[in-house]
């Protein structure tokens, strides 16, 4: 076998061998309703990408943002979107909705 294989396919296996595996985002589900977030604290697992889905149930528009967490993302009245962060080292991680600052807020909690 040439030099060149044996080298190469040494490699292949070293990588394969210490790849991480590929694990499913973890979900979680928000509500907006009367201005606020339903619920106010989210749990998630510490170094984990996150799909949170945002359900907006009032008639207006929100914003859902968080500086810790670098996402913002306008959410139409009645629909849902998704909002991708992570993945993240323990802590505590605010977030709003900037159309309704004094009521729309909310932690993510990671742990």
């Amino acid at each position: 076998m040439p030099r060149f294989v044996a080298v190469a396919l040494a490699a292949g296996l070293a990588l394969s061998s210490h790849s991480p595996s590929l694990a499913e985002n973890f979900k979680a589900t928000v509500v907006i309703k009367d201005h606020r977030f339903e619920p106010a604290e989210i749990k998630v697992p510490v170094a984990t990408r996150v799909d949170l889905s945002v359900v907006n149930q009032d008639a207006t528009p929100e914003e859902f943002e968080s500086h810790q967490l670098r996402v913002e993302k306008v959410i139409p009245g009645g629909s849902t979107g998704i909002v991708r962060f992570g993945p993240l080292a323990p802590g505590t991680y605010p977030f709003f909705g900037e159309f309704n600052e004094t009521t729309a807020q909310g932690l993510v909690v990671v742990q």
